[in-house]
């Protein structure tokens, strides 16, 4: 799926809210873009991600160029609130619990693209403001040159050959980040031992890193040993990352654990081009484009009618082998996550 080129997120998020295009006009500028402003790690970094051929396959057919701004899940979010007296995005897309965050915000508005009907209903939003496009899940990886005795527990990333060499990103900015706290409280049975583990884990870890995609690169190299990321992203990553290798933390004497993280993709209120949008949103949940997700993107159709068996998809089956997927409660998360964001600060000392 993608090797994420996560940097341009943070350098356009700092412009004022004038999205660039290609070309430097405003998006509001063109009636034949779309702008989409998405949470990282669906573009390719040498060009070869699902987004890439995606948008190229959708401007060839309707002549409408994307405009794609990418950053961490909650980065997005909080660009789109911020413009929201002056909207520039027409398509949103984040993990979870930003998209629901986003919906709350008053952010979205209901669209319910063709091809909705085939998102199981966890996938998508009762009031239709948002659909999931590519399934995924949360995950690690380790650089399996350097440890030939990787880490399979939560546990073993508290051993003091690691100290310097594991870091995750930063929870309330990147989705992965945190989806590390939710995978912890489900694991440790609650805020309370999940926050007292990770505060363990500090000695260890590196420090916060708002970007997810920086991390494989690291961990591929050496420099870190683990780190947190997502299946699809890790996958695709470790076409061009020999020593990436994906794992899933089990609590020690358990199974491991993961969840779905799916790419939600929703209609901005207001978008300056809402028609462009709409299309976009159709042609991601195309039978086509979501059979790319697997063969190009490395990820996982949304689309339960698709049924790929793609090399990829047969060997992303293999990495999902025995472990346990556990159902957030995404209502309760979102309702409590600035207190979890805020009990992680207080426990790590970020």
């Amino acid at each position: 799926m993608r090797k994420p080129a996560r940097a341009l997120a943070l350098s356009l998020a700092a412009l004022a809210p004038v999205t660039l295009s290609a070309c430097g006009s405003s998006a509001a500028s063109d009636e034949k873009s779309v702008t989409v402003y998405s949470a990282d790690g669906l573009k390719g970094e040498n060009g070869n991600g699902w987004y890439d051929k995606v948008f190229e396959d959708f401007e060839k057919k309707t002549g409408i160029k994307v405009q794609y701004v990418e950053g961490g899940s909650g980065e997005m979010v909080q660009r789109a609130a911020r413009e929201k007296a002056n909207t520039q995005a027409d398509v949103l897309v984040t993990l979870p619990p930003f998209i629901q965050q986003a919906d709350d915000k008053g952010l979205l508005t209901a669209y319910e693209p063709k091809g909705a009907d085939q998102v199981d209903g966890a996938g998508r939003a009762t009031d239709g403001t948002w659909t999931s496009v590519v399934n995924n899940y949360f995950g690690f990886v380790h650089n399996k040159q350097e440890l030939k005795d990787p880490p399979t527990t939560w546990e073993d990333l508290l051993d003091p050959g690691f100290k310097e060499k594991v870091q995750y990103s930063t929870p309330g900015v990147a989705g992965d980040g945190t989806a590390v706290l939710i995978k912890a409280l489900h694991d440790f049975g609650g805020q309370e031992p999940a926050m007292a583990y990770l505060k363990k884990l500090q000695t260890n870890n590196v420090g916060p890193s708002a970007s997810t995609g920086k991390l494989a690169p690291k961990v591929d190299k050496g420099e870190l040993l683990v780190a947190n990321g997502d299946v699809q992203m890790n996958f695709a990553q470790s076409k061009d990352m020999p020593n990436l290798a994906i794992w899933f933390p089990a609590r020690e004497g358990g199974q491991p654990t993961t969840f779905a993280l799916p790419y939600a993709a929703g209609l901005v209120a207001d978008a300056p081009h809402s028609e462009n949008g709409r299309k976009l949103l159709d042609f991601l949940l195309s039978e086509q484009a979501q059979r790319d997700v697997s063969a190009v993107g490395g990820g996982f159709a949304a689309r339960k009618d698709i049924q790929a068996t793609d090399a990829n998809a047969v060997e992303l089956a293999a990495v999902m082998e025995g472990v346990e997927v556990f159902e957030p409660n995404w209502a309760e998360i979102g309702d409590q996550l600035d207190s979890y964001i805020d009990a992680w600060k207080s426990a790590t000392g970020s």
